[in-house]
């Protein structure tokens, strides 16, 4: 008889949910993760970290209020990183001391250390000590997640040229920056320290960022981060990195040098698999270390799952807690929903993207006729009440059936107000709907009225020349 039903390898989002809807449904569940990294990644070096980090940086930096009081407004002229620190420290450890109330009161055994497979059934844990110890389990959960990569030919020092990781350890605000990637965390962290004073320079080999997006919101967010003054190097590919005294000088194959304090380096993400001894369980990871799975979240070995970061796209602490929860089910045998397909994406840069459903081109692509409704935070009185003029929320309808098939917002509350969009989606509601709902005044989810009104008469105007 085994040790466990179920085994988490993980405590992160993925694994979390997974360790829990197992108790949830009776199973005696184990989790396994070193004690600094209770909450995994999530909590402590990514996801939290990096937003409290934004809402200390959006409060010190006063941007938000500057359309109301002027541009030379701020709340605090000297921002360090102490002050930066302090806030993320307070975040983390009331959220890892929330993680481990939750995993006490569902009586799953925590067990410090890290994992490694020396059955398919058997798991070796090292703790503190010189000793492994071995436990066994029914199934097995791998929720590990990744870690940044780093190119061999980069020299890290974690203080001049730094990964996503190295962010929270910073012993001070650099005064100039390159960030090498335009994904979601290059973008985010290139946000924040340009809304700090930071002149950053973002290094990108694509011909544009964050292409899985709207395009009209990218170029939106590009002209603001432009008017914090990053500057974009777009199709530029990265030659060499030489680390000085004094900073850092980034060589372009196109021969450009570009001089800055620190190098931040976002170039994807590395599943962290190479210590699990994957072999010993039948099992293998891919270049970037992730596990191939099934629409069950079942690897290769019928009794292992894998959930979240580890099994690639698409990495979301949202979408690995619910696949960490399926995972479970299915693991213990028991009905469950499959994932919705409606899933939002949130992007906290400054200002917020986020997004449910296609973006035009998709659609275009697919060949597939939409209206677009729009509507401009400007318009709206709640827009006008907290300084944001530059906010908007695009909807992409069906002129056929009337259905939403995208939502998009670009400003304050976008990852908030994309929900109002998700639910009527995934309730396979109408443009009708939002055109008769009565919202709260003054709101920015009215902005949902006026973008239905919007694309209402666009449609209404055609029918009419159509006669």
């Amino acid at each position: 008889m085994n040790d466990f039903d179920l085994l988490v390898l993980g405590s992160g989002p993925g694994g979390q949910r997974a360790a829990i809807a197992a108790a949830k449904l009776g199973r005696k569940v184990g989790i396994v993760d070193r004690r600094d990294m209770i909450g995994g990644v999530c909590i402590n070096t990514g996801t939290i970290p990096s937003k409290t980090m934004r809402e200390a940086v959006l409060y010190l930096t006063g941007l938000n209020q500057r359309e109301l009081y002027g541009q030379s407004y701020r709340v605090k002229d000297e921002i360090t990183v102490a002050d930066l620190g302090m806030r993320t420290q307070h975040v983390i450890g009331r959220e890892t001391d929330v993680i481990r109330s939750q995993l006490a009161r569902n009586h799953v055994t925590v067990m410090p250390g890290t994992g490694r497979f020396l059955e398919p059934n058997a798991i070796g844990i090292a703790g503190a000590g010189d000793r492994e110890q071995k436990v066994t389990a029914d199934r097995i959960v791998i929720a590990t997640g990744t870690r940044p990569a780093r190119p061999d030919t980069v020299d890290f020092d974690d203080r001049t040229i730094i990964d996503s990781d190295g962010i929270i350890n910073m012993d001070r605000i650099p005064e100039t920056m390159v960030v090498v990637g335009a994904g979601v965390i290059g973008i985010e962290y290139a946000s924040m320290f340009a809304a700090l004073g930071t002149k950053v320079t973002v290094v990108e080999r694509r011909e544009r960022m964050l292409d899985f997006c709207d395009l009209e919101i990218v170029e939106a967010l590009k002209y603001h981060l432009r008017d914090l003054a990053v500057t974009f190097r777009f199709r530029e590919t990265v030659a060499s990195v030489e680390r000085l005294p004094n900073g850092a000088i980034t060589v372009l194959e196109s021969g450009k040098r570009i001089p800055a304090d620190t190098v931040m380096y976002s170039a994807g993400r590395q599943g962290m698999t190479g210590d699990l001894c994957l072999d010993a369980a039948g099992l293998t990871a891919d270049h970037r270390g992730r596990i191939k799975v099934d629409d069950d979240y079942r690897t290769e070995v019928p009794h292992i799952y894998a959930v979240g970061d580890v099994i690639g796209f698409p990495s979301l602490a949202a979408t690995s807690m619910e696949q960490g929860r399926l995972a479970a089910h299915h693991a213990c045998g028991e009905p469950v929903s499959e994932i919705h397909e409606t899933q939002p994406i949130g992007i906290y840069t400054i200002p917020e993207i986020s997004f449910v459903g296609r973006t035009e081109d998709a659609l275009t692509e697919a060949k597939v006729p939409f209206e677009v409704g729009v509507s401009r935070y400007r318009e709206l009185a709640r827009g006008q009440i907290i300084g944001d003029s530059y906010g908007m929320l695009k909807l992409l309808v069906s002129p056929d059936d009337r259905r939403l098939l995208g939502v998009h917002v670009f400003g304050t509350g976008a990852t908030e107000l994309v929900h109002i969009g998700q639910t009527v989606m995934g309730c396979g509601g109408t443009v009708d709907y939002l055109v008769n709902a009565v919202f709260n005044y003054p709101t920015l989810a009215e902005s949902y009225k006026v973008a239905a009104l919007d694309a209402m008469n666009k449609m209404r105007h055609i029918a009419r020349l159509s006669g």
